[in-house]
């Protein structure tokens, strides 16, 4: 069978950047969890943003190096759709970390220590999947974490409505329920975002294995 890693190596240009991408949108997950963890360490919110702007330069060297290759180890269409998945991760990580920070004074109280771990364990999937990107061979393995990716996202469903359960009980006044269903929704949208990129991953593979 025609192999991939065997045509172009592990030097293929598009699995670097694409494991780059990877990379920096872990860092701002993990740096959103970790202003979430200590909201008044500011330099954290600076580290978010730069992180977002590499994970956004990345997306955009990607997108001009499809311009002018004309042979690829992955389909195209496939690496668009990874980089562009990738892409909307942090978008909306720094998302969260803004809306969190706004929010705060209508916080007291909440514990969003278990969000904030299914925000980073999803971000842990993603990262070990794009790697395994270099491995096509590695079904399996990739199988085993995007199965791992699909239950932390139904964690995160149930979890969600448990807490909406919960703030819709009347004892939190309007502005807070609407803050804190606001930030719920952003972190759930992270772990919906990871999960599609999952689903990419594993479609490549699948593909190409």
């Amino acid at each position: 069978m025609f192999s991939l890693q065997q045509f172009f190596g592990k030097g293929d240009k598009f699995l670097k950047l694409l494991d780059a991408a990877a990379q920096e949108t872990h860092n701002c997950v993990r740096l959103t969890v970790e202003i979430i963890k200590s909201p008044n360490d500011s330099k954290k919110m600076d580290e978010l943003v730069l992180a977002r702007r590499k994970e956004k330069q990345i997306a955009e060297q990607i997108s001009t190096e499809l311009v002018k290759t004309f042979v690829t180890g992955i389909e195209r269409e496939d690496i668009e759709a990874l980089a562009r998945g990738l892409y909307k991760i942090p978008k909306t990580a720094e998302k969260v970390a803004e809306r969190f920070l706004i929010a705060a004074p209508h916080l007291e109280g909440m514990d969003l220590a278990r969000q904030a771990e299914m925000m980073l364990k999803a971000a842990d999937e993603v990262l070990a999947m794009v790697k395994l990107l270099h491995q096509m061979n590695e079904l399996e393995k990739v199988k085993t974490l995007n199965d791992r990716l699909q239950y932390v996202e139904g964690e995160a469903d149930k979890l969600m409505m448990d807490l909406l359960r919960d703030l819709y009980s009347g004892k939190h006044t309007a502005l807070k329920a609407i803050a804190i269903r606001d930030l719920y929704e952003l972190i759930e949208k992270v772990v919906d975002r990871c999960r599609d990129v999952g689903n990419v991953v594993m479609q490549i593979v699948l593909k190409n294995s």
